[in-house]
């Protein structure tokens, strides 16, 4: 079921009136049915998976309290840990695996003999599966109690909001809030639906409008000019933006509303002044994943330099296959890593090189050009993960040098031509929902818009809503577009 459908608008109604009409001894009932009904919308039969890893987590983790010999807790937790990877390892990794395997034995000459499986990933398969062994891990370490309700712990893998692309939560945050009793909140309630409202802007008016300009150049880049394909770029970085963080605004929405408290997964990633510092505020629960269950028991920052940026590498390389079983997302993931490692040895040396040409000195330009320097890295890795051939993705980044010769022949021409084969007001639309959603982050940046918001008189808040609304409704692209994290 999409957040962008009329179907999830009734379930949502229809969901949470019923919660808070239930007594809370069975909410959590009402919402583990409502949970797997809104994950058998897409395919019925991939719940069966989802429930072989709750079962196998559940016991596992009572298993992990409940044993005192740390060679046998240990065991249990790999248990648990290779049930997980499995699934993954089979839907996600399977098929790319074997045709790595047959293009290595035809370069040497044999003939692999392992069949294709034809099988669909079970959507958002990535999400819960990270979710559910942050649980066993946590237990493990002794960080969370073992649920004993399966009921409760099934909902925790399953709460409908966050099922199929996050937050991924950790069970610190989840379990003890779906064991209190939650009363109807107005704040709760009207700071919910404003988020959900911001988040189906984002999507339907500002990111599924870019993808009809993103999808026309990625599908056919061949036929378009490097200015095209570096705007197309460009596009696309607030593309996946919106449509992500709307996906994550409207499930954190939707679960504020019934009191739940879900965590921050965005935080104006395009306002970094360098990678680090976009992947703080980027896909939040999935950077602190990896740094908390992978970089730091690789060694973190207690190992040696060369170690240290190896042990970073890695992280994002992993990032990058957890993302797609492809090497383009491999690619995507890699870059990154590399950006990273290179910043980090060169860190001295730009700064002292930013002293001498005086930019430290004028704090304005010198954030303007970091900031453009690190969306303009974010917005070309980016096209290995949006490309639908690495071929493609090659062929566009080669594309882009171009781009000053191209824009140079304008400027002497005395006419700016973008390339793209769209009526100019559909451009300036993209353009103009761009910049009024990086208005709203430039009016948060000190403090949060919805604080501001609530200072407001009630005149100005719902003419906001209405305004919203209608541009909703009749700026939208309605096509039933699926979230672009779907997939992953």
């Amino acid at each position: 079921m999409l957040f962008n459908s009329i179907e999830f608008i009734v379930f949502f109604i229809a969901v949470t009136g019923l919660y808070f009409l239930l007594p809370h001894k069975y909410r959590w009932s009402l919402l583990l049915t409502a949970s797997c009904f809104f994950y058998m919308f897409f395919k019925p039969v991939y719940i069966l998976i989802l429930g072989f890893t709750i079962v196998i987590d559940y016991f596992a983790g009572i298993m992990l309290e409940n044993q005192t010999d740390q060679k046998k807790k240990k065991q249990f937790l790999i248990m648990s840990l290779v049930a997980n990877i499995g699934v993954l390892a089979v839907f996600k990794y399977f098929n790319f695996l074997n045709d790595n395997i047959t293009g290595i034995a035809q370069f040497f000459g044999y003939k692999n003999q392992i069949p294709y499986l034809n099988i669909l990933l079970p959507i958002g398969l990535s999400f819960h599966t990270f979710q559910a062994m942050s649980y066993t891990i946590e237990v493990y370490r002794g960080h969370q109690k073992a649920e004993r309700h399966f009921g409760i712990y099934s909902l925790y893998v399953m709460f409908y909001p966050q099922l199929v692309a996050g937050p991924i939560e950790r069970p610190q945050n989840m379990l003890h809030q779906f064991h209190e009793e939650k009363f109807f909140n107005y704040h709760d309630t009207v700071t919910g639906l404003r988020l959900m409202l911001w988040g189906m802007f984002k999507k339907v008016v500002i990111a599924d409008r870019l993808a009809v300009v993103t999808d026309m150049v990625f599908n056919d880049p061949y036929n378009h000019s490097a200015v095209s394909i570096a705007i197309c770029s460009a596009f696309f970085a607030f593309q996946i933006f919106c449509d992500f963080s709307g996906y994550s605004d409207i499930a954190i929405g939707s679960a504020r509303i019934m009191g739940i408290k879900l965590m921050r997964n965005f935080d104006r990633p395009h306002s970094a002044l360098s990678i680090s510092e976009f992947w703080s505020r980027w896909h939040i629960s999935l950077s602190t994943w990896f740094k908390d269950y992978l970089y730091i028991p690789l060694g973190g920052n207690r190992v040696p330099p060369v170690r240290r940026q190896f042990n970073l590498f890695i992280v994002f390389f992993m990032s990058g296959l957890w993302h797609g079983a492809d090497w383009r997302f491999i690619i995507w993931g890699s870059l990154h890593g590399v950006y990273l490692v290179f910043a980090n040895l060169t860190k001295d040396i730009r700064y002292r090189i930013r002293q001498v040409i005086g930019l430290t000195r004028l704090k304005w330009l010198d954030n303007s050009i970091q900031r453009t320097i690190t969306f303009s890295l974010v917005a070309i890795a980016l096209i290995f993960f949006r490309s639908n051939h690495l071929r493609d993705a090659t062929y566009m980044i080669g594309r882009l040098p171009d781009v000053f010769g191209e824009i140079g022949g304008m400027i002497r021409k005395g006419a700016f031509n973008s390339g793209l084969h769209l009526e100019s007001y559909k451009l300036a639309m993209c353009v103009l929902a761009i910049g009024l959603m990086e208005a709203v982050h430039f009016m948060q940046r000190d403090k949060a818009i919805s604080v501001v918001f609530d200072q407001q008189p009630r005149y100005l808040r719902w003419g906001v809503y209405y305004v919203t609304v209608f541009a909703i409704i009749y700026l939208g692209v309605f096509t039933n577009r699926e979230f672009i994290y779907f997939q992953f």
